[in-house]
Order: structure tokens, then sequence, then C-alpha cells
């Protein structure tokens, strides 16, 4: 049996009702892919804030740097947990969500060089001290590992829907802090693994910066879930960071596409190896005329990027 880790609200109901809505809008403006400067822009919010959560006092510019391969002043600490999120961010879609062993080697290469053993589960006790308190003592060492893998049965088992179990898991493994370092960050990371597999976009939605913005509220709701001993509050927290960071996207998209920005947009939703036609073109991009879709298909034969097969009704494009 899959055990349950929150009780459903109205709130929760609303909030994933709501973000149902605005994955809608996303997908039919054609925005699972933004534009490289937004990708850009958002990769460089996420490491920035989650890292910033945890002390890292590196700011967007110096990021920007070290993404652009250019010599950085700072904390040596620093600038490594930088290259590190920047390694590991840049590998999102190597990840498997559900695999145990995928969530160990995402570890091992945000904490490589921090930690004396990356990607291993502590064997020892911890305790999470604010000022001169213990706010939360983790589960004893030698229960680590069971507790993950009941965590994973959830992530796999339930029927819960992906963006409530993303939330779930991120409280949980908070909880569980199976690290002797690095638990906040791969809580964060290891949501956004999950959310990938729900819409491609969020993994350019920096929701990071949402926490780092509610930063107090953070450690609340953390706190509250605590002593109810359900995840609840926290998911409703979370999610309300999800819709608040799709809205913020939302904001940001251009009225209107080119004709590249078109035909890459829908090349990189295409199945490797998948030939389309025309129809299927359009069938994409609605508010455009044949006339320029044909223009569209032509450019893009032209840029080396499909292959003509066939003529006439019986055309078809592929990818090169």
């Amino acid at each position: 049996m899959v055990q349950k880790y929150y009780e459903g609200t109205p709130r929760i109901i609303n909030l994933s009702i709501e973000i149902g809505r605005l994955l809608g809008i996303v997908d039919a403006t054609h925005l699972r892919k933004p534009k490289t400067e937004l990708r850009k822009k958002s990769k460089v919010e996420t490491i920035r804030a989650s890292l910033a959560i945890e002390g890292n006092t590196l700011s967007k510019e110096q990021i920007t740097a070290i993404i652009e391969n250019k010599r950085v002043i700072g904390p040596a600490k620093d600038i490594l947990e930088v290259k590190n999120a920047i390694e590991v961010y840049s590998a999102l879609a190597e990840f498997d969500a559900f695999s145990e062993e995928s969530y160990l080697r995402a570890h091992g290469i945000l904490m490589s060089g921090l930690v004396e053993k990356p990607g291993l589960y502590r064997t020892g006790g911890v305790g999470i001290v604010q000022g001169d308190k213990v706010a939360h003592l983790a589960p004893p060492g030698w229960n680590v590992s069971n507790l993950m893998s009941q965590l994973f049965q959830y992530l796999k088992g339930s029927e819960d829907n992906l963006i409530i179990k993303s939330c779930v898991f991120h409280y949980e493994m908070e909880f569980i802090h199976p690290f002797y370092d690095g638990n906040g960050r791969m809580g964060r990371l290891w949501q956004t693994v999950i959310l990938m597999r729900v819409n491609p976009v969020f993994e350019y939605l920096p929701i990071e910066k949402a926490i780092k913005e509610s930063q107090d509220e953070y450690y609340r709701v953390l706190g509250e879930s605590d002593k109810a001993g359900l995840s609840t509050t926290f998911v409703e927290y979370a999610l309300e960071k999800i819709k608040l960071s799709l809205e913020e996207l939302l904001k940001s998209r251009p009225e209107s596409m080119n004709d590249e920005e078109r035909m890459d947009y829908y090349l990189s939703q295409l199945e490797e190896g998948k030939e389309f036609t025309r129809s299927d073109y359009l069938k994409v991009f609605t508010s455009i005329s044949g006339a320029t879709a044909s223009r569209d298909l032509q450019k893009a034969i032209e840029r080396d990027l499909l292959i003509k097969v066939g003529e006439k009704r019986l055309t078809r494009y592929k990818k090169k």
C-alpha cells in the first residue's frame, strides 16, 4: 500500500486547476521551450535563487560570467557551488524523476568537492539548528534508505497527479534530510525534474526564484508541516509558487513569433525521425496562413534544417 503524505484541501484543488489552465496557455502560445535569451535568464535566476537560499554570495552577473567561462573573483566554495549547479541544471533532461539511482547521481554532481561523500545517503544523525534551538531533528541515519525508498515508491505508484507529487516529494525529502549537506538544493532541483515530466516548460521556469522571494514563508511552512506530520501546508505553498512562476512567464511572452522561431519551436517538439506535412505544421500554428507555412518550410530547407520528401499532395518533411 502506497503511503498517503498529505490531505486534499479546496486550496490544493483550486491551485491545481489554475496551474492546468496556465499550462494550457503555455502550450497554446508555444512557450514549452522559450526563446534562448529567456532560457538563459531563467537558468541564471534558478541557480542564483537556489544557492542564495543556502548562503551563496555570488550575484547573477557573476553566475552569468561563469556560464560564459569568464574568470570570477569570489569565495572558492561559492564558485564551486555555482559550477556544480550549472553542470546539473544543464543536464536536467538526462535525469529520471522516478529513479533513486539518478537522484543520487544528481547529488553527486551538485555536491562534488563540497562534501566528503557526494551521491551517498548519510549514515549518521543530523539536526537543523536555527539560532540556539534545534528546529528539526531528522530521522536516524539507519532509516534513511528505507524512507527514501518509500518516497520513490509513492512517486512511482500513487495516483496523485505529478504536480502534487513534486510538492510532496520536495517536502518529504527535506523532512528525511537524506544527505549531510545539499538537501535544500536537492529538494528544489528534484521537484523541477519531476515537473518536467508534466510539461517541458518547467525546465525553464525559475520556481526557485519565487521560493527565494518568500524564504521566511518557505521555512515557516516546512515547520508547520513538520508539526502536522503531513505535507499539506507545504503542498499548498509550493503549488502557489508554481502558479506565480507560470504567470510570470506568460507576462513575458512575445506577442508573435517570426518564421525562424516558429520552425525552431516546431522542430524542438518533433519526435526524432518523424516525418510531417504542412497540415501538421499548421495544426500547431493555427494563426498563420497556408502560404506562410509553405514559406516557413521552404526557408527551413534553405537553412539546412529539413529534407523534403515527395511532391505536391504527397510532400512530407523530415528533420535533417
